[in-house]
Order: structure tokens, then sequence, then C-alpha cells
């Protein structure tokens, strides 16, 4: 989307604080994309209870660029980026 980032992470330990993923990933993103912009100070983070809410939370955020309006099929959305089915055989989301 152009304006908001979905993510889907699993942490290894369910207590790790989930704004210290955030900080990392924003700060990563900007040096990567050598942004001048800077990202809104919060977000939001849900806790997922089980695998059906997982396919649900996924299912959503891979739909949102259709729902934009920004393509037809999600498979169009140049920035999908590890969309494949929570839980595969190899590394979180599919990405090592």
């Amino acid at each position: 989307m152009p304006d908001h980032l979905h993510t889907l992470v699993s942490p290894l330990d369910r207590e790790a604080p989930v704004g210290e993923f955030v900080a990392l990933l924003k700060r990563k993103m900007r040096k990567e994309l050598g942004a001048k912009w800077n990202w809104q100070s919060s977000s939001f983070d849900h806790l997922l209870r089980s695998d059906e809410s997982t396919q649900q939370k996924w299912d959503y955020m891979r739909e949102n660029p259709v729902r934009g309006g920004l393509v037809k099929r999600w498979e169009d959305w140049p920035y999908a980026i590890g969309f494949t089915p929570p839980n595969p055989p190899s590394g979180p989301l599919g990405l090592q």
C-alpha cells in the first residue's frame, strides 16, 4: 500500500517486545531505501491466538491492494514480498 505496511511475524520468544522488531524494521527499510521521509512514530500490533486467525490476517493483508483499488488481483501487486502461505516448510513466511 502506498501509505502503510503490513507484516505478519512470529517471534521465537513469545514474550519478545514487538516494538523492538518494528523499530528495527523501520530503521533497516529507511536505510535500504535511502528514504528522506520519516516513519509514523507509532504502530499497531495484534497478538494472533490461532492458526485460523493467522490465515484470516494473511488473507486480509494479501487482498489489501485489491480492496484499495490498486490492482485487480493480489498477484499483480509489485510490492508483495514473501507472499507465501503462513507456516511454510522453511523459514518465517518463506524468507531466509
